[in-house]
């Protein structure tokens, strides 16, 4: 589940409200998931960041200590100049060693902590967009999408591998170092301390100016991505119509807005880099200038101005340190700006906590009267079950444009109808509302008098089959595309081929079950996917099937074969067939005649024929061949 919130807002006002430190923030549940590898990473900052403040202190001393100057710690005062001098030698020492064993395990673990951190968000926002309706990836573009999924997380995990703790390692830093100078010389700790608050604003003008830009170049390669995947998936009609020219000039458009986009964030990355070189130099020269009127006016040891001169080069490392991560974090900001985005939109078909109904506890229960009914030898019929209704539905894709109006019918369990119409009549809209895609605007839908809202998404999927125009396979072998994941023995699915009259087919190829399909199926005919879509129904028993135009794909030969097992796929199961060849319907019991979302006429063939409507001339039309 996302731990964000699902309220939906536009991306401009997002940008303008989230802070860097919110963006942070909805990272840190997700630490928590790895509680342990943070608070380590966290708790090796302490000794990390006293070890690397003290060795200006100890070079201070050491120099101080050559020179006999009163700035000498007491307990170096009373021992002979070399031991003090190796007693020095050996803390500074172990201060390499603690930096050096320590900063490389806690790299270790960080990077360990933003890996694990960017698995969790790739699985919970993978999750959550196959959880979206429909309507998101209609108006969504898939290389978006992809970029979101990929690139986006993978720069969102650098943010915690080598940014957000790196940061706080810095600041901890800072404060130490801060609070050695103070304690050491507060005038020049002041002089230090006042460079950085000018600095801190500049860097803080660059970030927001980075952010912008690097937000417009994502959005740029998203583009990028989109055009891409369409050329690709679309190669067919770009080739036959000679768009490759065109389509390569588009491409070159958005590829030119996305460099310029680029180099814009890198001007100001660039910005950054050379602010920060030229302040530390200035504050630097400012410690020396300041330094060395107090070492004349004898208010400053020679020692306490060295240590000061490291403090001050160590003071701006951090910031160096942020300057050269400052790409690394500013885009991994946006992408947790852009996956956040995602995770917001809100899942719009959910099912209800605690459902009131179930479609599989109907069977088990019908299931039980019969095992009952047989133990008392009462030889009662079971209750058919697969009956769908529509009650005053209406739908729209878009606000008031409705495509589907007051819709009413009632489908007997066991019936066979079929949905005619012209093209944008709303027979597929109807086959959407009844397998939940979508959710009536207005009215309700039920299956066997449940209100479909109450049934489970994968207790409803299991009860119906839809077969569409176009099956689509996955990269996968032949029984793995059946089975599609479920827990289907070999058996039942060999069963499944033979009841779909496919076994043959399957039987010819190379490694027969285990033969290996290319993504989409690219290695297999239409006719033959189509087949593995029967097959796919068939080894699932669904008590209602659709099917979409399912047998247009298929030569005559093929579709004879189909026919023959579909004859027995439709025994005692409702069926709704959409198809656009009038004389593959003649033998339904009911036919729906729909236009414009409604329903106008209803009945069998001959019944339509002779009513002389709408029907009738789509028939006539059809035999004429016009």
């Amino acid at each position: 589940m996302s731990i964000y919130p699902k309220n939906k807002k536009s991306s401009t006002n997002n940008r303008n409200k989230n802070s860097d430190w919110r963006l942070f923030l909805l990272l840190l549940p997700y630490g928590r998931r790895s509680g342990k590898l943070l608070a380590w990473s966290i708790l090796l900052l302490i000794p990390v960041g006293i070890a690397n403040s003290t060795q200006p202190l100890l070079i201070g001393q050491a120099i101080s200590l050559i020179r006999e100057e009163p700035s000498v710690y007491e307990f170096l005062t009373n021992r002979s100049l070399m031991e003090s001098l190796y007693i020095i030698q050996g803390l500074f020492l172990i201060t390499i060693i603690v930096k050096l064993s320590l900063t490389g395990y806690q790299g270790f673990i960080v990077q360990k902590l933003g890996q694990n951190i960017t698995s969790e968000i790739r699985k919970d926002l993978f999750t959550h967009v196959t959880s979206l309706a429909v309507n998101f990836f209609e108006k969504t573009p898939i290389g978006k999408l992809i970029t979101r999924l990929i690139n986006d997380v993978e720069s969102l995990g650098d943010v915690f591998a080598t940014g957000a703790v790196s940061i706080f390692a810095d600041i901890f830093s800072m404060l130490l170092i801060i609070g050695f100078m103070i304690s050491i010389q507060w005038q020049l700790a002041g002089l230090l301390i006042s460079v950085l608050i000018p600095v801190s604003c500049i860097i803080i003008y660059f970030q927001k100016q980075y952010r912008k830009a690097n937000y417009r170049s994502r959005d740029e390669l998203s583009k990028l991505n989109s055009q891409l995947q369409e050329n690709i998936v679309g190669i067919d009609v770009v080739q036959l119509f000679r768009r490759e020219n065109f389509n390569s000039e588009l491409f070159k458009n958005t590829n030119k807005k996305y460099i310029h986009e680029v180099d814009v964030s890198i001007s100001y990355e660039s910005a950054v880099s050379a602010t920060l070189e030229w302040v530390g130099l200035i504050a630097i020269a400012g410690v020396l200038w300041i330094g060395s009127v107090l070492l004349l006016e004898d208010n400053l040891t020679f020692g306490i101005l060295s240590a000061f001169v490291l403090y001050a080069q160590k003071l701006f490392v951090p910031l160096q340190n942020f300057a050269e991560k400052f790409t690394t974090i500013q885009s991994g900001l946006t992408a947790i700006e852009r996956v956040h985005n995602i995770l917001e939109e809100p899942i719009e078909i959910k099912d209800v906590v605690n459902p009131r109904f179930s479609i599989l506890d109907n069977q088990f229960g019908y299931i039980d009267e019969i095992i009952t009914d047989l133990e008392n030898q009462t030889f009662t019929q079971p209750p058919e079950l697969g009956e769908i209704k529509f009650e005053n539905v209406w739908f729209a894709y878009k606000e008031n444009d409705y495509v589907i109006k007051d819709l009413n019918f009632t489908i007997h369990p066991g019936e066979k109808v079929a949905l005619v119409g012209p093209t944008g009549a709303g027979k597929s809209s109807i086959i959407r509302l009844l397998s939940r895609l979508y959710e009536p605007t207005q009215g309700r839908i039920l299956i066997d008098g449940i209100d479909i809202r109450e049934i489970p998404q994968s207790e409803l999927r299991c009860y119906m089959a839809v077969i569409l125009q176009e099956a689509f396979l996955f990269a996968g072998d032949v029984k793995s595309n059946i089975s599609l994941g479920d827990s289907y023995s070999f058996e039942e699915i060999q069963q499944a081929a033979a009841k779909t009259n496919i076994d043959d087919f399957i039987s010819q190829l190379p490694q027969g079950y285990n033969t290996e399909l290319r993504s989409r199926g690219t290695n297999i005919s239409s006719g033959q996917k189509q087949l593995l879509a029967f097959a796919r129904a068939a080894i699932r028993n669904p008590q209602i099937l659709v099917l979409d135009e399912a047998t247009s794909s298929l030569d005559v030969s093929t579709e004879a074969l189909v026919q023959k097992a579909l004859n027995q796929l439709l025994t005692r199961r409702t069926a709704i067939i959409i198809a656009h060849r009038l004389s593959t319907i003649r033998n339904v019991d009911r036919i729906f005649v729909l236009k414009r979302g409604e329903l106008i006429e209803q009945g069998n063939h001959e019944q339509l024929i002779l009513a002389k409507g709408f029907y009738s001339t789509l028939h006539n039309l059809q035999m004429l061949g016009i």
